[in-house]
């Protein structure tokens, strides 16, 4: 696995943790955090089918 895939889906994981914790508290700021974990999975994806056809080009 990619190292930027990698560490783009452990900072998926970590906003969609802390969207959860922010609405559970009441706070609307959580919309913030999953808008954030959704740019952060499609990188993960990017990054992903970036590693598994790179070596198909070469």
């Amino acid at each position: 696995m990619p190292r930027l895939a990698l560490y783009a889906l452990v900072f998926c994981l970590l906003a969609i943790a802390a969207a959860v914790v922010s609405f559970l508290r009441g706070n609307w700021l959580g919309v913030v955090w999953v808008l954030l974990a959704g740019l952060s999975s499609n990188m993960a994806w990017y990054y992903l089918r970036k590693a598994r056809t790179a070596p198909r080009a070469s």
